[in-house]
């Protein structure tokens, strides 16, 4: 059966993470005409090949990390790898989610249910966003002009109103028509706010699902969110052109009270814990390669290498 809704997403060493996103997908969409794309970029924690034995995974291999050949690999935008997805996808939504993120039961389905209702009703939908927040608790990105807590579930608009998905749901034509997200322009940030405002001046209209929430762990890749913040100032640069269009670009947001009866969220100290000791290794594991190589006699060597550093020790 030909999917309804496809649900793409990008990931890279975030295994633990991934396999509890997953889980609480399958328990989300059921027996309900679904995809999973995801693409990897690289990973080496054992991501892999575990997502290969997922026989309900299409998979994408795009090496996006590392070194090739005596070269550094050149990293490829946020939005390269989404539109990787989008373009292979089939149903006729999309649903963007991130791989540190829990679903609140009923809340995909819940937004397929108002699209449906909307585009019956002949209103010209383009995209439903998700209200989602942070586990632990963050502050608030700067993009927003004014902090408020985020220990409620938010959305986000720019431009007075004009919302754009964070986690949400696509019209598959919307995304076509608008010609994807722009990857030439935008390295992480803002990307997915541009793809929102293209919608919008595409004559679609972006609206919020009430009953869709998302949890969200901030704090998953701290080394790639450094690695995503050197690039902000050219991405910010790059979103000023609304500017012309809109005038003032101040955000705001959308914020909500919930008290969610599953109450998932508790599922993500135990894998933050998991997340954090394969952190520890990989950083360990070089300097007690070099301290066992000084202190162990060379016949021995060789023996405790392959007991200590074998691909399990990853893991």
């Amino acid at each position: 059966m030909k999917p309804i809704i496809s649900i793409v997403l990008g990931t890279y060493n975030r295994f633990n993470f991934l396999k509890l996103f997953l889980d609480s997908l399958r328990k989300e969409m059921g027996s309900f005409p679904y995809e999973t794309i995801i693409i990897d970029g690289g990973s080496t924690d054992g991501t892999l090949l575990w997502l290969i034995e997922q026989k309900d995974i299409i998979l994408i291999l795009q090496h996006n990390h590392g070194e090739w050949n005596g070269k550094k690999i050149e990293r490829k935008p946020w939005g390269y790898f989404m539109n990787l997805g989008f373009k292979c996808a089939q149903g006729k939504y999309i649903c963007m989610l991130s791989d540190d993120c829990l679903i609140v039961p009923g809340s995909i389905i819940n937004g397929y249910n108002l699209f449906e209702q909307k585009l019956k009703e002949g209103v010209n939908v383009g995209a439903i966003a998700f209200y989602w927040r942070d586990y632990p608790d963050t502050p608030i990105e700067s993009f927003f002009e004014h902090s408020q807590s985020s220990t409620k579930y938010k959305i986000g608009q720019v431009y007075g109103n004009k919302m754009f998905v964070n986690h949400g749901m696509y019209l598959r034509k919307a995304i076509e028509d608008v010609g994807y997200i722009d990857e030439e322009n935008y390295f992480f940030y803002y990307a997915d706010v541009d793809l929102s405002l293209k919608i919008w001046q595409k004559g679609y209209i972006i609206i919020d699902s009430p009953n869709s929430y998302i949890e969200h762990f901030s704090h998953a890749n701290l080394t790639a969110r450094k690695s995503n913040l050197e690039q902000i100032k050219k991405d910010s640069d790059s979103f000023h052109k609304w500017e012309q269009i809109y005038g003032n670009s101040a955000g705001d947001l959308i914020e909500k009270e919930f008290n969610d009866p599953y109450r998932v969220y508790e599922k993500f100290p135990k894998v933050s814990i998991i997340y954090k000791t394969y952190k520890f290794k990989k950083k360990i594991k070089p300097f007690l390669k070099e301290l066992i190589k000084k202190i162990i006699p060379k016949k021995y060597y060789k023996k405790l290498k392959l007991l200590f550093f074998s691909s399990k020790f990853n893991k």
